[in-house]
């Protein structure tokens, strides 16, 4: 919603703050002002100036040199517009200096063809007002037009600041200036009058029952109809005033008696539509819902098939309108135009919004519409039309209104019915946790519109206005009460709470877990705690113990019991919009088969998905493979627990049914098994329809519970160490992991540290076999060691070694 200052000003005459203000005010009682943006902000250096004579630039065809008179003061201008009007015309300079923000442009001295232009004369365009750039701005003369006036002086509507209001769809009140006016005298406490209807000529003798035949045949959709007519009108151009409003409010200026249907939606928040009479065939208006297949032309041009649901404004020849949203090209106004009949209905929300969506329609009047209008100012919305009409166009008024409410056609609408609600002055209290005095609740809800009756010192009933539909309960006055109030007037306070102990272990595991996986270089997936039975048979989890009652979808069905089913639909989806590299984890809770006592046992866990290529830049790409799922888990253990975690191979009868048998393994801490990786089973990637291999981890948390292992001090060491290098020769199947832990025992306690540094097959290494290299460090704490003392160590290493697993040393 776009809103004019300049506007609310006028309807609040005692508002002061400024726009900046205004706008932290409203945000702050709900109504968010998401920006403020200046309109025409070049006016105000701009000065009217009077055309004293205009010639023929001497050498450049097209333009020509104007004379203006500044007031006071005369120059020549260089201009190139084909309205420069005759002498005594008005016209808009923007002196020497002038910045014009619409075109990051600043006005200086310019040689053109020769001749100096001091200054230039403005369009709409130049100056932010609209989009006509096809000639100048002319002013008509008349009261306060004069030579050397600044232009926002003399047309005010063209400076103004317009804040950019994002409002709820609960609050189709400020949808219109009146309503944002009114919410504007509450919050400050100003006195509010909705505006005065302008006293007009007499009307005619006609009747507007004699020009037009009104009939609703479904009321339900269409509750009241209410119409009014001005006859002898003339179409022309709106005065500037209502020109440049409507165009700050980003609706462009048409003609005097459209711009006027405009200017009444944008200032009651209530959509209406003006027909030609000579173009209504037949003189009747019809309300009804359309034929299946019926075609109807709108605005816009676009033809449309309409469908059974779809409410429409006929005439005796077929549809006109499509009511609530647009009307249609046949009865829209033209400039030979001379009796309009003004339309200004209570349309049933939902149908618009259906028809709107069934369409690909969103205007200005559905959007209305949808959110529901004041069914209460029907009569006052055409009163003021009428009125603006007379003002701008001319004409006559009809003697009467018509007014169609179900079976009862007058001329003066029944009152619309309203809300009656009941509110405790203990209640205000209980709900906001502040005390607020009854008699304040009640004047605020009285500057809101509301009407107060049967009051006494524990309660009132409060009769909602009709532009509030939002007001349905006890607990909405109440809100209304602490937003006018201001929510700084509720004091902070911290409620007492008692920490559970469980609670914040559990959260302070998630969170060292969380920094692991983050510190290793993976993302986070946020995953659902639902999944489906038959995503869990696929990776031969353990069956669901939760099944919902009533699921959000089959796919979320059951309580997981493994993290992996999420997972791996992040990485099915990943590869669908084509990416292909996936590193993620994430971390929850699974809830396996319950314990006895009727509760399942849920048990937090960190599950790791690889797929795709390994990081890498100075290398071609490479997919990842069971040892980054290897390092990755050893990696995570040893961030949880400040040890080395211990990897075991899994055999074929023993490996988890949803990893592939010849790369799954075992992740133990503490001598007790805590989790699996490798990759996926090939039947589980078809089953889930991943598209190719995937690594996947699941590591059980709750063995870290207690927090990481504490570092030991170890003092640096006093003596030199000696290091000795071994490479064996052994058997492929051998493992790598067995043959370091022979040579850590077998090397006794002077060996301080054994590592694996190269592994190596082929060349001069026999088939079927492949060279590991372990590089062993000898110290002793208390002494230098001799040469004696670590052959012997070492000899004893390479003997074990060959007898254990028949190696021979290279």
């Amino acid at each position: 919603m776009k809103a004019s200052y300049r506007w609310l000003k006028e309807l609040v005459p005692q508002l002061e703050a400024p726009p900046a203000d205004l706008a932290a005010r409203l945000t702050g009682a709900g109504l968010e002002v998401e920006g403020l943006v200046a309109y025409g902000a070049a006016t105000d250096a701009c000065v009217v100036s009077r055309v004293v004579s205009t010639r023929p630039h001497p050498t450049k065809s097209g333009l020509r040199l104007v004379t203006i008179d500044r007031g006071g003061a005369q120059q020549e201008v260089v201009c190139g517009a084909p309205n420069v009007p005759e002498p005594g015309g008005f016209v808009v300079l923007a002196p020497l200096g002038t910045h014009l923000p619409a075109k990051n442009l600043t006005i200086g001295k310019r040689a053109i063809g020769g001749v100096e232009s001091e200054g230039m004369l403005c369009s709409e365009d130049e100056l932010g007002l609209g989009d006509d750039h096809d000639g100048i701005i002319v002013l008509a003369s008349g009261a306060g037009v004069e030579p050397g006036k600044k232009l926002s002086d003399v047309v005010p509507s063209m400076r103004d600041t317009v804040l950019e209001i994002g409002l709820t769809p609960n609050r189709p009140d400020g949808l219109g200036h009146v309503g944002l006016a009114r919410e504007i005298a509450a919050l400050y406490g100003f006195p509010f009058r909705a505006p005065a209807i302008a006293a007009g000529a007499a009307a005619s003798s006609a009747s507007t029952r004699d020009l037009v035949k009104i009939t609703v045949e479904d009321a339900e959709r269409c509750p009241h109809y209410g119409a009014a007519a001005v006859v002898d009108i003339a179409i022309g151009p709106s005065p500037l005033a209502m020109k440049y409003r409507l165009q700050a409010l980003g609706v462009r200026s048409i003609s005097n008696v459209v711009d006027v249907t405009n200017l009444v939606m944008l200032a009651w928040g209530h959509p209406m539509h003006a027909f030609d009479m000579d173009r209504v065939r037949g003189g009747a208006i019809i309300v009804r819902r359309a034929k299946e297949g019926e075609k109807l032309t709108t605005l816009d041009g676009v033809e449309r098939t309409l469908v059974a649901d779809d409410l429409l404004i006929c005439d005796g020849a077929g549809p006109v309108a499509l009511a609530g949203i647009m009307g249609g090209a046949s009865s829209e106004i033209q400039p030979d135009t001379k009796r309009v009949l003004f339309e200004c209905a209570w349309f049933e929300p939902r149908g618009v919004r259906r028809t709107a969506r069934r369409h690909g329609m969103h205007t200005e009047s559905s959007h209305r519409f949808e959110r529901g209008v004041d069914p209460g100012d029907v009569a006052e919305v055409l009163e003021h039309a009428v009125s603006l009409t007379m003002e701008t166009a001319g004409g006559t008024r009809t003697k009467d209104r018509v007014h169609v409410q179900g079976a009862t056609i007058s001329g003066e609408p029944a009152p619309a019915p309203r809300r009656a609600l009941r509110l405790r002055a203990s209640r205000i209290g209980d709900l906001l946790g502040v005390e607020v005095p009854f008699a304040e609740a009640l004047a605020i809800l009285e500057r809101l519109g509301c009407e107060v009756k049967a009051r006494d010192a524990t309660s009132a009933e409060i009769v909602v206005p009709t532009h509030r539909p939002d007001l349905g309960r006890e607990v909405d006055l109440v809100e209304e009460i602490i937003r006018v109030r201001g929510m700084d007037a509720v004091p902070a306070s911290l409620p007492a709470i008692r920490a559970s102990r469980d609670v914040g272990g559990y959260e302070e595991l998630a969170r060292r877990a969380r920094a692991a996986a983050v510190t290793v270089g993976l993302a986070e997936a946020i995953t659902y705690a639902f999944t489906s039975a038959r995503s869990l048979e696929a990776l031969s989890a353990p069956k669901p113990s939760v099944v919902l009652k009533n699921p959000l979808g089959e796919h979320q069905a059951v309580m997981r019991t493994s993290l992996l089913p999420g997972l791996l639909e992040a990485v099915a989806n990943a590869r669908r919009h084509g990416e292909r590299d996936v590193r993620e984890f994430t971390i929850g809770p699974v809830f396996l088969p319950t314990k006895g006592d009727g509760l399942p046992d849920e048990q937090l866990r960190l599950g790791v998905v690889l797929a795709g290529d390994r990081p890498g830049w100075l290398e071609k790409p490479k997919p990842f493979d069971v040892w980054d799922a290897k390092g990755y888990a050893a990696a995570l253990l040893e961030r949880l627990g400040g040890v080395p975690a211990t990897i075991e191979p899994a055999t074929r009868e023993e490996a988890p049914k949803h990893l592939h048998p010849r790369g799954a393994a075992f992740v133990s801490a503490a001598g007790k098994r805590i989790g699996s990786f490798g990759p996926l089973h090939p039947d589980a990637v078809d089953a889930l329809g991943l598209e190719g291999d995937v690594l996947v981890i699941e590591i059980d948390l709750e063995p870290f519970a207690s927090g990481p292992a504490l570092p030991k001090y170890a003092a640096i060491p006093r003596f030199p160490a000696s290091t000795r290098d071994a490479a064996f020769v052994v058997k492929d199947g051998t493992p790598a992991g067995e043959v370091e832990r022979a040579v850590r025992t077998a090397a006794g306690p002077l060996a301080t540290r054994v590592e694996l540094f190269d592994r190596f097959i082929g060349g001069p290494v026999p088939a079927g076999h492949s060279n590991l290299a372990f590089h062993v460090v000898y110290r002793a704490a208390d002494r230098t060691l001799t040469d004696a003392e670590v052959d012997a160590a070492h000899a004893n290493v390479v003997k074990e070694v060959g007898e254990r697993f028949g190696a021979t040393l290279r």
